[in-house]
């Protein structure tokens, strides 16, 4: 593994980085899939701008997100134009790239446009092609697409793009199940570019106190909690943010608390590790 690396400290949720050549203001907490509507708003509330909705897989598991965003541009008040909506497609046939998106503007009253098009679940062999599609998009104001992205399977496509910019913001999945990055990634991003790293699938690992005894492991040792694995992420300063999904309202409050506690130090991002390696089997607890 490479050398443990830090920030100095975590963002804020009502931090903004800059997207694309426009330099759209966007929160390092993009918010997509929500156990409760409400969790929406109050995001927004928090400082969250930023939010992710897919166009066509796992649909149904975004109604909340859905309705949540009714329920925040119904305030009206210029509501719309303080958020950045970005909306994801699987489809990798590139006549399909284009229609998916068009259906969640259809389906969120007051959505009206989309900011951000993104094509999800890319892979080498097929990302080049597809994402020529999304630059005609940007190009042309697709929907009002000012900005594209990619959530990508492929770090080695993910670095490809990273590196060439040739999207705005790259979605990659690293936690203490998948620390592949750390080998394969992070030591090959040598040059701040302008396209923004974020990172998904952060809570992969999160262990129940029933998990920690299955595990071998007895009382005394840290359990993180779910906001800390948000805090293991971005305290890799490779990533600009990440996208999360929070169940209620009362967890936008806790998220904020945790970065509020500051990045891990190096011990504690070790020990994070080390569960991910005995979850998966990489690692066994040693013999008393």
């Amino acid at each position: 593994m490479t050398a443990f690396e830090t920030r100095t400290h975590l963002p804020e949720l009502s931090d903004r980085l800059d997207l694309g050549d426009e330099k759209i203001p966007v929160s390092p907490f993009c918010l997509g899939m929500v156990g409760d509507p409400e969790v929406i708003p109050a995001a927004f509330d928090a400082g969250i701008n930023f939010f992710f909705v897919t166009a066509d897989m796992h649909w149904p598991y975004y109604e909340k997100t859905r309705k949540g965003l009714e329920m925040l541009l119904s305030r009206g008040g210029g509501v719309r134009d303080e958020i950045v909506v970005g909306t994801v497609s699987y489809a990798t046939q590139l006549e399909f790239c284009s229609t998916p998106h068009h259906e969640v503007v259809q389906s969120v009253e007051g959505l009206e446009r989309i900011d951000v098009a993104i094509a999800g679940g890319a892979y080498a062999h097929e990302f080049m092609s597809r994402v020529q599609v999304y630059e005609r998009h940007r190009e042309e104001r697709f929907l009002g697409t000012r900005a594209i992205g990619t959530t990508f399977h492929d770090r080695d496509a993910a670095r490809l793009a990273h590196q060439g910019e040739m999207v705005d913001i790259a979605y990659i999945r690293f936690n203490p199940l998948h620390p592949g990055a750390r080998l394969d990634l992070f030591p090959l991003l040598k040059r701040k570019t302008s396209t923004l790293l974020y990172n998904f699938k952060n809570t992969m690992g999160y262990l129940s106190e029933e998990k920690f005894r299955q595990l071998g492991i007895g009382e005394g040792p840290w359990r993180p909690e779910h906001t800390d694995f948000y805090r293991f992420v971005l305290s890799d300063p490779h990533f600009d943010g990440v996208l999360c999904g929070l169940g209620e309202p009362g967890q936008v409050e806790a998220l904020a608390r945790a970065m509020a506690q500051g990045p891990l130090d190096s011990k504690e991002f070790q020990y994070m590790l080390d569960l991910g390696d005995l979850i998966t089997g990489r690692a066994s607890l040693s013999s008393p």
